[in-house]
């Protein structure tokens, strides 16, 4: 017999009742250990009382809508974190959504990348962030109102959030469209926020369309027919999609219904709305290549509300990159990061073990090298190593006998290197692409890999330094909690992490300062000193609110401005800038700093 379960929509007043009755049974626990317990012996009794499946995301459901309206007169908006699922979501202080650009040509050739003609180039649709973007058809606006929808039914009250745009090379899109994809983001975020919702008038002109990518790969074109076979590429990634995709002969019915278009005022009046909504892009990051980066593209990035760029440099060798067909050498990879930290950017750095022409030495040498190395030093990292997907090049190499796979055995050790190895200061945000088995050529990679990893250097005792090894979450910090300051040297200037930690030396806060040596290529800088990130760990709070338990709101990141804005000034800076977000101006105005025009400043005093 099916299970029968029960909707919110469909809730009696005693069904109601009865589910309050739970909610502020579990409300009032204390005991966190035994809550997740707690949770599911409620589930049950309910659904044994009311002989219809109850679910958690139902008392989540019924907590959002009465909690405000005397049916929970004992619960805030604090006591969600007892109920909700996937709790992690929102413990690093920030909450993500991920979107992506639609199918594009790139002006790279890779032999390692995928080539899914359905998705953005490099991407695979199978994968979870991609089966959003197409269920949405790539639709900004689609696209992060959804995924805001669906962290709100799950119980997380979106506040504080981190845009990161996928996808292709960003750069190598029309400017036209990334200004239109960017405002369609923000103007979701604003809607959102203020319970407008755009939704079903996107829908309908889309639905009138089949220039929708999903609906064109299912209605017009059969794809199967003409994917790309890594082992006999008769046409290209590039060719294909401009072919179905761009170019206008092909289009006549083909063209969106979207209006793909908007001007840097449209965006710009966005992002004024959204400096004082109550959710507040608070970090924006854009993809792309360290060939597509120069100074222009720098201050275009900027124009965009971006706080940090994501690029892939794959390898620190130029034989490596040549021989895998990259575009680029590294000299492109240190320009691009120079230019980047010049301007304050958060740098997130794609990097690629086992690529055809290297080797596990080689790749630990490498590693090293990413931080010892003052043209590099990444703040974030992604590990990917190279996956055989049947559609890539690479294919070829691997059936003429050229390239093979690192042995389990080989990958786990190269993984357990780098991070036992990473520093204090970088983040390793990913081990592994979130690629499912199903589609590599064959069971090459386990996608829990870094878990096991991780287990095994926790079984050894060896203590991993990186900052996603040491965040609070939504632990209690242990005292005494000290402000250390790490110092490091780059190719252009110098280098400061400060971080609050506690007895166990996991992370509560951070913030990086940049002091550069020379004057920077944007004029509004000059030479002062750069505030390039700013992060308090925690749950994430509202807006405002203080004393709720969490490191959040507790005068954290005032703090470690308070001891940047000293550094800087004893090294003789008279200004110091920060790379705000769209959503935190406001916070920075609040501590003194005033309005540029792409940057907000403060003079200094010694």
């Amino acid at each position: 017999m099916s299970q029968v379960y029960l909707k919110y929509r469909d809730l009696s007043e005693a069904e109601l009742q009865a589910v309050q009755i739970s909610l502020i049974k579990l409300l009032k626990n204390e005991n966190s250990q035994s809550q997740s317990k707690l949770i599911q012996q409620e589930l049950r009794s309910l659904t044994k009382q009311l002989k219809k499946t109850v679910t958690q995301d139902l008392l989540i459901q019924v907590f959002i809508k009465h909690q405000a309206t005397g049916g929970l007169p004992e619960a805030t908006a604090r006591h969600l974190a007892k109920i909700r699922l996937k709790p992690i979501r929102s413990l690093s202080g920030v909450q993500i959504i991920t979107v992506l650009t639609k199918p594009f040509p790139c002006p790279g050739k890779c032999i390692f990348c995928p080539n899914d003609i359905r998705m953005p180039k490099s991407y695979i649709a199978s994968e979870p962030g991609a089966q959003r973007a197409e269920r949405n058809s790539f639709d900004p606006y689609l696209q992060t109102y959804n995924r805001l929808l669906a962290l709100t039914k799950i119980g997380h009250l979106p506040t504080k959030i981190e845009l990161i745009v996928l996808g292709g090379t960003w750069s190598f899109y029309p400017e036209e469209y990334q200004i239109w994809f960017i405002k369609e983001c923000f103007r979701a975020l604003n809607d959102f926020s203020s319970k407008k919702d755009d939704r079903q008038n996107i829908q309908d002109q889309i639905a009138k369309s089949v220039a929708s990518n999903h609906r064109l790969n299912n209605r017009v074109v059969n794809f199967e027919n003409i994917e790309v076979d890594g082992q006999n590429i008769k046409k290209s990634y590039n060719q294909i999609v401009s072919q179905y995709y761009l170019l206008p002969e092909k289009l006549t019915q083909l063209k969106s219904a979207r209006k793909e278009t908007a001007s840097w005022s449209e965006l710009n009046s966005e992002q004024k709305i959204n400096e004082a909504s109550n959710i507040r892009c608070v970090g924006l990051t854009l993809e792309t290549r360290p060939d597509a980066i120069d100074e222009q593209e720098v201050i275009k990035t900027r124009r965009f509300g971006a706080t940090k760029t994501q690029i892939g440099l794959q390898s620190l060798s130029d034989k490596v990159l040549d021989l895998n067909k990259r575009g680029h050498n590294t000299d492109a990879s240190k320009k691009a990061i120079k230019l980047l930290r010049q301007a304050g950017f958060k740098i997130h750095v794609h990097w690629m073990p086992n690529l055809y022409g290297s080797d596990p030495d080689n790749d630990q040498r490498e590693f090293l090298q990413l931080f010892s190395d003052k043209a590099y030093q990444p703040d974030e990292l992604k590990i990917y190593p190279c996956t055989l997907i049947p559609s890539a090049e690479l294919m070829q190499y691997f059936q003429a006998g050229k390239w093979q796979p690192y042995s389990p055995k080989e990958l786990s050790s190269l993984l357990y290197f780098c991070l036992t190895k990473a520093p204090e200061w970088v983040r390793i945000t990913r081990v592994i692409r979130d690629i499912p088995t199903s589609e590599m050529a064959f069971d090459q990679l386990k996608t829990n890999l870094r878990q096991q990893v991780e287990n095994s250097i926790k079984s050894d005792k060896v203590v991993m330094r990186d900052i996603r090894a040491r965040e609070i979450k939504n632990d209690q910090p242990h005292p005494p909690i000290k402000l250390n300051n790490i110092k490091y040297p780059s190719e252009s200037g110098t280098n400061y992490f400060l971080q609050f930690v506690d007895k166990n030396h996991r992370i509560l806060g951070f913030l990086r300062l940049y002091l550069p040596s020379q004057p920077s290529f944007i004029p509004e800088l000059s030479q002062n000193a750069i505030i390039r990130e700013l992060h308090v760990y925690g749950q994430v709070e509202p807006f405002g609110q203080q004393g709720t338990g969490s490191t959040q709101h507790r005068g954290l990141g005032k703090k470690l401005l308070v001891a940047a804005e000293k550094i800087a000034a004893e090294q003789g800076y008279a200004e110091i800038s920060v790379i705000s977000a769209i959503g935190t101006k406001g916070y920075y105005r609040k501590q003194g700093y005033t309005d540029g025009q792409l940057y907000q400043h403060k003079k200094l005093t010694t």
